[in-house]
């Protein structure tokens, strides 16, 4: 695959302000803040959200800026592991010389083989695996303490993950998970400000945007594998999120 291609699949830019370009609301951040030699701030934005206040208080950094496709082509576990890992907490901080030095190298790695002019598409993903799995080791060493509900958090969010095409409704997660459909959305407003339909629908949303520019599902076959009990709810579903119909939207993105 040429640079070309895959050049608005990932981006890695110097330094983050409100008013840095984003590849999409779909797309996962990292912003590596330098403290010093033995302390690195790691900022987190997940999906379809935004950096924290913090972030954008500081200029010294690198931003790496990815869309979802690149963890998605690889195996479910480990995109579930890198959902989770985005969605903890808004940063990671990291204290120690060692731990530093590590996440730098193979940071070095990434950048390099994004900024090469031959740079492979594989390889790029291989390395930034690489940097995302090292970010997953210490982001679970420094989470052993996570409360209750974080961990029911995680648990819907991974659920949902695997089964929001044939479960889309807050109860059925509310079960699996052992409590009240009314104490689940309390967490999650708590925690991520917004409601388990909103996620689920938000969910939706991402799918059948994948799949209308990547597949060859007719919209009608879409909206049924996506839950909707017929072609015109999803239609409006789609529209009032996304602003144009889906048809529209597969012309206008392939």
């Amino acid at each position: 695959m040429t640079k070309e291609v895959w050049a608005d699949k990932i981006k890695i830019a110097k330094g983050l302000d409100r008013n840095t370009e984003m590849l999409s609301v779909n797309s996962f951040g990292i912003y590596f803040e330098y403290r010093s030699e033995t302390n690195l701030i790691v900022h987190f934005k997940p999906l379809n959200e935004s950096f924290s206040e913090r972030a954008y208080e500081t200029k010294n950094g690198v931003l790496f800026n990815f869309e979802r496709d690149l963890i998605e082509e690889d195996d479910i576990e480990y995109a579930l592991d890198v959902m989770s890992c985005f969605n903890q907490s808004p940063q990671l901080e990291l204290d120690k010389q060692n731990e530093v030095e590590q996440v730098q190298k193979v940071m070095h790695l990434v950048v390099d083989e994004y900024n090469n002019s031959n740079s492979s598409y594989i390889m790029l993903k291989t390395v930034l695996k690489v940097l995302l799995l090292t970010l997953i080791r210490f982001r679970n060493d420094d989470f052993i303490g996570q409360d209750l509900n974080q961990k029911r958090l995680f648990q819907f969010l991974e659920m949902m993950e695997i089964t929001f095409l044939t479960q889309t409704t807050s109860a059925y997660y509310a079960t699996q998970i052992g409590i009240s459909e009314k104490r689940l959305n309390q967490i999650l407003k708590e925690k991520l400000n917004m409601t388990a339909k909103q996620i689920i629908q938000q969910r939706q949303i991402t799918e059948a945007k994948r799949r209308l520019i990547k597949s060859e599902l007719t919209i009608k076959e879409l909206a049924f594998l996506l839950g909707f009990d017929s072609l015109s709810s999803f239609s409006r579903f789609f529209k009032k999120t996304v602003g144009e119909s889906p048809s529209t939207f597969r012309i206008n993105h392939r």
